[in-house]
């Protein structure tokens, strides 16, 4: 019965990132018009479906976030972050080794072997105490390091800011979640549902800013989240358009981007 449930769990998983896939080349034949930001061309619709996550956030999630942190204690809610951030190592380890980043890749893999084995499962992050910096990369960022352009800004229903790329990357970046290989559903479940309001959390006073200092929430957030995409592709130091790229020992191989998108 379980492994009748996971099969029906997988096939439904599988329809549901093709239905988007199909949904995102539909949507990017939409034009908006001479004066539409380049890199935003379906902004009607992002504009959309930002209003409507944003309803959803303000009705369920801020709610529950924000009760959420005003009852668990900072160290608990510490050791849920280093949590899963124990387990997003191992996915940084895969991108990390597939961008050719072999001290990064290193240091992520000695992270959560250190942190799972001294750090009761990943609560403690004693490798940052031990100075074994992180590399968080997924598989959006080795698209974007082997030349795949982030193409447009897409908002996606729930989950938030993306772009085609970062769409098209996200099947593989939720089957590289160890989370996703847990066979016990409701635990699964779980899990998410911990770890994306615990994510959510963690913004509360961020977003408490944004609603006082941003005069356009939709373009503020927007711009702020392209700009972030882009650094974490250079790992920090976008080269400036027109510059020449030089190779390093961290990046080898020069990224390229659309002139649309990252």
């Amino acid at each position: 019965m379980e492994s009748f449930c996971n099969q029906a769990s997988g096939k439904m998983t599988r329809r549901l990132w093709a239905g988007l896939a199909l949904f995102v080349l539909m949507l990017s034949g939409c034009a908006t018009g001479p004066n539409a930001n380049p890199r935003d061309p379906l902004e009607p619709f992002n504009r959309g479906m930002y209003q409507f996550n944003d309803a959803v956030d303000r009705a369920v999630v801020k709610p529950v976030a924000t009760v959420y942190r005003d009852v668990l204690p900072s160290p608990v809610r510490t050791g849920v972050t280093n949590f899963f951030a124990n387990l997003q190592d191992v996915w940084s380890f895969v991108n990390n080794s597939l961008q050719l980043k072999g001290e990064a890749a290193g240091n992520s893999l000695v992270r959560f072997g250190v942190n799972t084995v001294f750090g009761l499962g990943g609560v403690l992050d004693i490798a940052s105490e031990m100075q074994i910096e992180r590399h968080t990369e997924d598989f959006g960022q080795t698209l974007g390091y082997w030349g795949v352009g982030a193409g447009p800004y897409l908002v996606l229903p729930l989950l938030g800011p993306s772009t085609v790329r970062d769409t098209a990357a996200l099947p593989l970046d939720v089957q590289g979640n160890l989370v996703s290989g847990v066979n016990d559903v409701p635990a699964r479940n779980s899990l998410t549902v911990l770890n994306l309001l615990n994510q959510r959390a963690r913004l509360l006073d961020a977003s408490k800013m944004l609603e006082q200092v941003a005069l356009d929430s939709y373009t503020f957030t927007r711009d702020a989240f392209l700009q972030s995409r882009l650094n974490a592709v250079y790992d920090g130091y976008p080269p400036d358009d027109g510059e020449p790229f030089e190779p390093t020992e961290e990046n080898p191989v020069e990224p390229t981007f659309e002139s649309n998108g990252l």
